[in-house]
């Protein structure tokens, strides 16, 4: 277990790598920099604007630059965000935990969804439930998240006035989100559940351990199960990670604190610094929860060993 989880970990390490440079060199394409939105908006001065772009570095070459980042990200510090001056790690610190709250309670939503509904779709096999099941999963992997979001807030906020519109606060205002983010992804679980299960049910040993005269729930649970998890546990990993980085357009639809809406903000605003740092986080999120997943599938299936 520790040979693989090492090897993985190195393994993981080129992925990062590959990230940090994506990362800054696709902040460096775009057009116009922070300086052309400080003329914008402030009107300075050409001196005031070359003071800055010195400053904070902007002049040095672009090899230059990413060294400095490299070596900042090394040493743990993310820089400091061009409008607020504040430090990147602070300013994600602050917002990471709204956040981490709507993906975690997006995911319970998901996984409650979607693995009911992909088991009894492949149980009920072509029946009108089958049908139902996948026609509720097409539609949630074809709907846009904010155009369910914009829905959602027209019905439970607009017109029936249950839930909040807008906000951060208790649980009443992480209903809408939660289940604006979680449902595309209790769409595509229920899918791959489906189709995992009908596999496996197709396997010699379920009709064995029926004709043995097991319980229908003991073939179910204890055989059929836990052999077509690994595939939905794949799927969840990815997800998570995912609900991380989808948190941009769900926050910002509903006016929700968080990482995602800081993002979003910091992409219009061209803050360098703040998209980086949170674009880093997203993906050390994926690999740690994909390397987790794996360790998981031992747990799941008996006959996986990490040796």
């Amino acid at each position: 277990m520790l040979r693989y989880l090492v090897k993985r970990l190195l393994l993981a390490v080129p992925t990062v790598i590959g990230v940090v440079v994506l990362v800054f060199f696709a902040m460096r394409v775009l057009p116009g920099d922070i300086t052309d939105k400080m003329v914008a908006d402030f009107g300075l001065s050409a001196a005031d604007i070359a003071r800055l772009r010195q400053q904070w570095g902007l002049d040095d070459p672009l090899y230059v630059q990413f060294v400095r980042f490299v070596g900042d990200v090394l040493r743990g510090d993310l820089g400091r965000s061009i409008w607020s001056r504040r430090l990147v790690t602070e300013q994600i610190g602050d917002q990471l935990p709204a956040t981490v709250e709507l993906t975690v309670a997006a995911m319970v939503i998901s996984v409650t969804i979607g693995v009911p509904l992909g088991i009894m779709a492949a149980l009920k096999r072509r029946s009108w439930w089958d049908f139902a099941s996948m026609g509720v999963a097409l539609l949630g992997v074809s709907m846009p998240t904010f155009w369910l979001g914009l829905l959602l807030i027209l019905l439970f906020g607009v017109r029936l006035g249950w839930l909040p519109m807008a906000g951060t606060g208790g649980m009443a205002f992480l209903v809408l989100p939660a289940f604006t983010l979680g449902f595309h992804s209790s769409a595509v679980i229920a899918r791959l559940t489906r189709s995992s299960m009908l596999e496996v049910l197709r396997q010699e040993y379920i009709k064995t351990a029926r004709a043995k005269g097991l319980r229908g729930r003991t073939v179910l649970w204890k055989h059929a199960l836990r052999n077509a998890a690994i595939p939905v546990l794949t799927i969840m990993g990815l997800q998570v990670a995912g609900l991380l980085g989808g948190a941009v357009l769900t926050e910002t639809v509903f006016s929700r604190q968080g990482i995602g809406h800081m993002a979003a903000r910091a992409v219009l605003e061209k803050d360098f610094p703040v998209v980086q740092g949170i674009v880093l986080l997203v993906a050390l999120t994926y690999v740690v929860v994909n390397l987790g997943i794996d360790l998981l599938y031992a747990l799941v299936d008996p006959r996986i060993r990490y040796d």
